[in-house]
């Protein structure tokens, strides 16, 4: 209890549990000593106080819808540093730790270079070290694990090469990939990407590299080569565009017939592993945008928003193959958001069909001519055939090195 300017004032901390019940009394007919102003006050003034006395400004300090700008900042810019500090420390253990495992996998290769000749000699090496460097240092040092840091050695002669953006579980991953190119190519995309290790796996897995090769017809040396050092550039609308798209996380059986309403639901159910499997730069807009014209209402089935490109991205979901009728309904769609949504500085939007199959000559006459960015990918409902996938590449590159000579 306190008196300011005649007045007594009750102050109760936020924190305390208000046990008492005050009555609310009209000042003009009570007896001025039954009338105190109750104040809840933001912080313990007990933490203030000197020798039983509180100063002016810590007082206003802890007062209702009073609060202290110089505290709170002071507490944001702890928080802010205590985070940045996590992260540097977190930073720098895992640079350390990959520097670490690749100078273990350098002087375990070196070492087995000086015997060529003994084949059993990596074998029993490695089993021994395991056992040593496990008591001595405890987990970590398993025999495949240390089987990979000769892997991390071998596919990073340079260390300068060694990202200390990626943690050793994406090492572990990616050094699986037999294909230099193909390797450096996860390996730039997972750093562009910000992928976890679940979300290369998967992408791994699903073919990314080779889908993205194959996604415009168009595959040439000088196409792996810029995938391999730069990952997947994002600088044009074709360059988001995936052929097929792979929608195995739905769940969905291949021989079950499903209308486009459900394949929307179950892609909005899942719309983190569809954002995934679009790429970088996505955002979701929403389902069933309307589109008016005139006295008719259109939806357009999907929206997303891609960042890089700052364009509108209008999906149509199709469960059959594709039809001209389709392509003429998207690119009316796009032309609305041309002129009715897009703000000046957004790029024209882009437009996608996405079916179950297309015919590339019935596409081409379907989507020729078109001002409007539009394209139709195939997608499946399951991971697709790796091999088929890596032998149609290579097909590619074959023919083109015969048209080269």
């Amino acid at each position: 209890m306190y008196k300011s300017n005649g007045i007594r004032h009750k102050t109760i901390y936020k924190a305390e549990e208000v046990v008492e019940q005050f009555e609310v009394v009209d000042a003009r007919y009570t007896e001025s000593e039954r009338i105190f102003r109750v104040q809840l006050w933001k912080y313990n003034p007990c933490y203030f106080a000197r020798e039983g006395h509180i100063d002016p400004v810590s007082l206003v300090c802890t007062f209702k819808d009073n609060q202290e700008e110089r505290i709170e900042m002071c507490i944001e810019e702890i928080k802010y540093l205590l985070e940045s500090s996590r992260q540097k420390i977190a930073v720098e253990v895992n640079t350390t730790l990959l520097s670490t495992y690749w100078q273990i996998g350098k002087i375990i290769v070196e070492d087995e270079e000086l015997h060529i000749g003994d084949s059993d000699y990596k074998k029993q090496s490695i089993r021994q070290l395991s056992k040593v460097l496990t008591t001595e240092f405890g987990k970590g040092f398993s025999r495949s694990n240390i089987y990979n840091m000769c892997q991390f050695y071998l596919t990073h002669k340079d260390v300068q090469t060694v990202s200390g953006q990626l943690s050793w579980s994406h090492y572990c991953e990616i050094q699986n990939i037999s294909d230099k190119q193909k390797r450096s190519f996860y390996e730039k995309e997972c750093i562009n990407s910000h992928w976890s290790v679940r979300e290369l796996r998967r992408q791994i897995e699903s073919s990314l590299f080779e889908r993205l090769l194959l996604s415009d017809g168009d595959t040439n040396k000088e196409k792996v080569l810029s995938l391999a050092l730069k990952g997947n550039e994002i600088a044009k609308p074709a360059d988001i565009i995936r052929d097929p798209y792979v929608f195995e996380f739905l769940g969905i059986p291949e021989d079950k017939p499903f209308l486009e309403s459900d394949l929307e639901k179950a892609l909005v159910k899942q719309i983190e592993n569809f954002l995934l499997e679009l790429g970088r730069g996505f955002m979701f807009v929403g389902t069933q945008q309307r589109v008016t014209l005139g006295n008719h209402h259109y939806y357009v089935d999907m929206v997303f928003y891609n960042k890089i490109l700052r364009s509108f991205v209008l999906i149509e979901l199709k469960t059959t193959k594709l039809m001209p009728e389709a392509v003429g309904q998207l690119n009316m769609y796009l032309n609305y958001y041309a002129n009715e949504v897009n703000d000046s500085d957004d790029n024209p939007p882009i437009g996608i069909i996405l079916c179950t199959d297309k015919n590339s000559i019935d596409a081409e006459y379907a989507l020729g001519g078109l001002s409007n960015n539009l394209f139709a990918s195939k997608y499946v409902l399951y991971m697709p055939d790796k091999e088929q996938l890596i032998a149609e590449v290579e097909k590619v590159l074959d023919n083109w090195h015969k048209e080269e000579t």
